[in-house]
């Protein structure tokens, strides 16, 4: 695998350097552009090197022949990842240049070979973007339209499919491995990436314009409190409030929009649950990346093929119920599975945490009065606020902000009830002051009330100084 090392150091981009521009020698150059970072000069290359190939032969046609070529060559009963077989394909991928009469210089030898190599063992053109760290999202909108998210901002990539049968062949690569299947009668799938990356596709015909595809990446290395706060998503004060929230086994709510980074804080928020503790999790695709020792990592299942065999997460939580566990963490509530995890805050499961889709914290309480409704067990109103009121401490509402930056907006302490109406107050909340060069200017602040669950913080031997919830003098963020 020593190529595949040099391979990514060439590949590497050069700031400040550039290449001279050298002109196309065959005037029957294809009009499409190959996925290659400099498409001219190899397609130039091989026509005047490779002449059997014949003029009118573009790098992608090259790449193709040589990748069915070596699939042929190759035993399909062999495993693809295994050291001895990546040397194989090496030797193979050799002799068939030899054979072929393929001249090429080194770098675009190893250039073709980790294509060829992406092609058979990785994602094809994803490699280069999940191998990015900078870029945390990858939408594919068609084989022709590839989009990423980079420092919250989107923007076209350079890498493209050969058709929808190239996208759809990537695809099954993904969902494959994970027992999930995706046809045209069953045209969605959620499913993750080795790594732990969420993966949702959707393909025709629901997908008009082509085979749809949207990756939410995971960095390699966990986020922790320390970087949050670099990040500016949340002060050191809150930093230890939360923490402390945690410790003390108070059961909070990550809520947020999509892609507002929830799942981000749970995992981040996970990691101060001690260690002594059973925790499952439970979601529709593992995500969590819990640093702990004793955790069970629980998935749902969709149906086969003949409609049977789900699992859903409800089906999950009712069950983890019998596994002892001290902890439970719900990487989403978004239906009836609400109410069975309300009532397991409720029943001994102190300290367990999920998230939810909502605009604020008012707002979550509504869906969460929604979801329970979804059980189907035909609860009154009140009762059902009586249960959320009883069960939940700490709302945590997350935001993305204009300029693609990820906040705590709010943190707010669920108090009890009032008659009909559930009682909440601000422990924190963010005031934005203006907007500058196109970046949100805003501080979160404290709003100078302590939380009634503060006897439950400080019961846990934890005591947060005054200061934390701005009551003092002397407080400036």
């Amino acid at each position: 695998m020593g190529i595949l090392k040099r391979i990514n150091k060439d590949q590497q981009p050069q700031s400040g350097a550039s290449s001279p521009s050298r002109p196309v020698s065959s005037p029957t150059a294809p009009a499409a552009r190959p996925t290659s970072e400099e498409p001219s000069r190899l397609d130039s290359l091989r026509t005047r090197r490779a002449p059997s190939m014949g003029s009118g032969s573009s790098y992608a046609d090259l790449r193709s022949r040589v990748q069915q070529m070596l699939l042929s060559e190759l035993d399909p009963r062999d495993d693809p990842r295994a050291p001895e077989t990546q040397q194989r394909i090496l030797e193979v991928f050799n002799t068939i240049l030899q054979d072929e009469a393929i001249t090429l210089s080194k770098t675009e030898k190893e250039q073709l070979y980790k294509q060829v190599v992406s092609e058979i063992l990785g994602f094809g053109p994803l490699e280069p973007l999940l191998a990015d760290e900078t870029v945390t999202e990858i939408m594919v909108n068609g084989p022709k339209n590839v989009y990423i998210e980079r420092r919250g901002r989107l923007e076209r990539a350079s890498v493209v499919f050969e058709n929808d049968e190239h996208v759809l062949r990537v695809l099954d690569r993904i969902v494959s491995p994970l027992g999930r299947r995706i046809d045209e009668s069953s045209p969605m799938v959620d499913a993750r990436l080795p790594d732990g990356s969420r993966v949702n596709a959707v393909i025709r015909p629901l997908a008009i314009d082509g085979p749809t595809i949207t990756i939410r990446k995971f960095s390699k290395k966990p986020l922790t409190i320390e970087d949050l706060i670099r990040f500016g998503s949340l002060t050191k004060e809150i930093a230890e409030f939360l923490a402390a929230c945690v410790q003390a086994r108070l059961n909070m709510i990550v809520s947020g929009g999509t892609g507002s980074g929830k799942t981000t804080l749970l995992n981040v928020l996970s990691n101060f649950i001690p260690g002594d503790e059973r925790i499952v999790t439970i979601e529709n695709a593992a995500e969590l990346q819990l640093q702990q020792e004793h955790v069970v990592r629980l998935e749902s299942r969709p149906p086969n093929i003949e409609g049977k065999g789900e699992v859903t997460i409800r089906d999950l939580v009712i069950n983890s119920l019998r596994m002892r566990p001290d902890r439970i963490v719900i990487g989403e509530c978004r239906g009836g599975e609400a109410l069975d995890m309300l009532q397991a805050m409720n029943t001994g499961h102190d300290g367990s945490m999920t998230t939810a889709h909502a605009n604020s914290p008012r707002d979550c309480i509504a869906r969460l009065e929604t979801m329970c409704l979804m059980a189907g067990m035909e609860l009154p109103v009140r009762a059902i606020r009586e249960q959320i009121a009883s069960a939940v401490d700490v709302i945590c509402q997350q935001e993305r902000l204009r300029d693609g930056k990820r906040k705590i907006v709010k943190i707010t302490e669920v108090q009890g009830m009032e008659g009909e109406v559930i009682t909440m107050s601000d422990i924190f909340e963010f005031e934005q002051t203006g907007v500058e060069g196109g970046q949100v200017i805003g501080r979160i602040r404290p709003t100078g009330l302590r939380p009634k669950f503060i006897d439950k913080i400080e019961a846990a031997g934890i005591h947060l100084p005054p200061s934390v919830f701005g009551i003092g003098s002397g407080l400036r963020y």
